[in-house]
């Protein structure tokens, strides 16, 4: 009998333990954590979108993207990103890099035919292409770009919109951002963002 007594005594104890955890850890702890983020930084926590008029908005529904997740850009007129390897290209439900080693045959390949392709495009030399502009990210879906490939790419955006190329350089200038806090990463320029403010310009 005392056993008995022993084993439920334990197994109410547990039995606490995983009421008091539950509520802690399942309850209160995401709370708390919802509440920080969407107080703090309610636009980031509620998926950083964007509308097609370049403000930031808490509405799926308004939204044409996420200043997080690269898009594929079928408007030539545009900005391009950075290659993908997510799934057949820009698949949030895939995203991953090629997990490619830098001596892979099909990789060199495929960086090679980028590098031509992109050359074409912009009208330079195949020197004048920067890595980003022909290597995937380790996500697939980078949503930013150098701003050396921005830069590369202002003649064509300008000249197929019809704008100064003076204009388009400053849109870049003004959607680059430095390195994290000045030191972490390097300076980027996020694509979708760019693109929204070149469109306006043509508006």
């Amino acid at each position: 009998m005392s056993d008995l007594f022993a084993l439920l005594r334990h197994s109410l104890a547990g039995l606490r333990v995983l009421i008091a955890a539950t509520l802690l850890c399942g309850i209160a702890y995401p709370l708390v954590v919802t509440g920080v983020a969407q107080t703090a930084f309610g636009w980031r926590a509620d998926g950083s979108l964007v509308t097609e008029a370049g403000v930031r908005t808490h509405d799926p529904a308004e939204a044409v993207g996420s200043a997080l997740i690269g898009q594929r850009n079928d408007d030539e007129g545009l900005f391009y990103p950075r290659p993908s390897a997510a799934g057949d290209g820009w698949d949030t439900l895939a995203t991953a890099g090629s997990n490619l080693g830098p001596e892979d045959p099909g990789l060199v390949d495929a960086i090679k035919e980028r590098r031509r392709d992109v050359a074409a495009r912009e009208g330079v030399s195949v020197d004048q292409v920067p890595a980003d502009a022909v290597t995937a990210s380790a996500s697939g879906i980078d949503p930013d770009i150098s701003p050396a490939y921005a830069a590369l790419q202002v003649s064509r955006v300008a000249r197929d919109n019809g704008l100064s190329e003076d204009a388009v350089a400053a849109l870049v200038a003004e959607h680059t951002d430095d390195r994290t806090f000045g030191f972490l990463g390097e300076p980027r320029v996020n694509v979708l963002e760019l693109n929204i403010a070149v469109r306006g310009e043509v508006e």
